[in-house]
């Protein structure tokens, strides 16, 4: 994996001028594309992220490994309620994670997101994102823009290079999720609603996801959470349209926090009166302090050898930001071997890296964060590689960027990766965490 990306590097160096101008193109093909995040258009690196083959046989490994320990702790959960006594979900969350969700698979999506290092191939998680997954279409559309690119070209000729569909292989694997639903008569051809707050979403990303169910057939819409109708133990579009399938991109936090404006939704998810892929269930492993729950005895109990040494390995140590539940004088005086993250929110909001803050700052930041919901972790030093920006006004120089890995999974299949990259110990739009596009190697 290396000597691919040092090759893209060196075809770089060798033909800057033609690659300043590609440089420039690709930013402007992003600044006009559907890669849109909070009304911004996606900033992006240059130079993609290649898998090799044997980097992708590490990481197809780790999703399986890791989705098979997250299925055995959401079946716990729902089977034992001494175990459901670790988490930190309020009595309502608790009764819509506990409701009949219809069919059997536990984890229907996911985004699962490690600190991957490309010269040893070892990795730590960083957080399971589930149903709120998200950044398909920014992959797709950056992709699209390198592909254009004089390096890009250069570099397919010693190599083929291959991209991840991400989108009608989620349709795929929805349909075959739907088509275990158990709750009466099942429609053939369900209409299916894509929903969220849309003042969170990502629309151009729902709407490739419209396409793509149009494609095989299925009538699709988009729909504000808010709007949706619950009347005569249907789960209604707006305008009356009957809704056999949810796919919910709205994430349970601010499902919880605006309850009162979802009761129509609420309602139907208790009464199993649609299928919502993803249902409640899933929030056992997105919330951040399934990190903590992993390492304790009462789950390392219940997985095997293997698992438990997996685990141990591969999730960093995390406590609970609590008085008397961590050593604040370790955490003040080595700030760099720390992070703090709340529970419950998305999108890197609220999380602190020591390695990013001077001593004052990080003091008063573990202050603030101590008995509020915050967790304590271990950092991971992220891997570092080089590549360019040309997102600013001055042609760039290779800097060393600090990176993260995401893998898609679809109904417990490896699907794909989401690369980003940052200059700071976070990676997130709020440091200024850009996009890389992910290819691998297939010859």
């Amino acid at each position: 994996m290396r000597e691919l990306n040092k090759k893209y590097a060196e075809i770089v160096r060798q033909r800057y001028n033609e690659n300043l101008k590609s440089g420039y193109a690709a930013v402007e093909f992003m600044e006009n594309s559907t890669a849109v995040y909070r009304g911004e258009p996606v900033a992006c690196l240059y130079m993609p992220k290649i898998f090799s083959r044997e980097a992708m046989d590490v990481i197809k490994t780790a999703a399986k490994d890791i989705c098979v320990i997250l299925d055995k702790v959401i079946a716990r959960y729902l089977s034992d309620a001494e175990y459901r006594r670790l988490f930190p979900f309020e009595p309502e969350l608790e009764q819509l994670i506990l409701s009949n969700a219809g069919y059997s698979r536990l984890l229907p999506i996911a985004r699962l997101d490690i600190f991957f290092n490309e010269d040893d191939f070892s990795f730590k998680f960083c957080e399971f994102n589930t149903d709120g997954a998200s950044a398909m279409n920014e992959d797709r559309e950056i992709n699209a823009a390198i592909r254009q690119s004089d390096a890009f070209r250069e570099m397919s000729r010693f190599c083929t290079l291959q991209t991840f569909e991400l989108f009608d292989s989620w349709v795929c694997e929805f349909a075959k999720i739907y088509a275990d639903y158990k709750n009466g008569a099942v429609s053939k051809k369900p209409r299916i609603v894509i929903t969220d707050f849309m003042e969170n979403a990502t629309p151009n990303e729902f709407i490739e996801f419209k396409k793509a169910f149009a494609k095989a057939g299925y009538d699709a819409d988009i729909c504000e959470i808010r709007e949706l109708v619950y009347s005569g133990g249907e789960l209604q579009t707006p305008d009356g349209k009957k809704i056999d399938a949810i796919y919910r991109r709205a994430v349970t936090c601010d499902i919880m926090r605006q309850k009162d404006d979802v009761q129509g939704f609420l309602q139907a998810a208790r009464d199993n009166a649609s299928c919502i892929i993803g249902h409640f269930r899933t929030q056992i492993v997105h919330n951040k302090a399934v990190f903590k729950i992993l390492r304790m005895p009462e789950t390392l109990e219940f997985l095997t050898e293997y698992e438990r040494e997996y685990v141990l390995r591969h999730v960093p140590e995390t406590l609970a930001l609590e008085t008397g539940k961590f050593d604040i004088h370790d955490v003040l005086n080595n700030k760099n071997d720390w992070i703090i993250k709340p529970e419950d929110l998305y999108g890197s909001r609220g999380v602190y890296a020591g390695i990013d803050m001077d001593d004052k700052s990080w003091a008063l930041a573990v202050k603030n964060a101590t008995d509020t919901g915050y967790l304590l972790q271990r950092f991971c030093p992220p891997h570092k590689s080089e590549n360019l920006d040309f997102n600013g006004t001055n042609p760039p120089e290779f800097q060393m960027f600090n990176n993260i890995t995401g893998m898609f999974v679809y109904n417990g299949k490896f699907q794909g990766i989401y690369s980003r990259a940052g200059l700071m110990g976070t990676i997130s739009p709020y440091t200024r965490g850009l996009t890389l596009a992910s290819l691998y190697e297939t010859d």
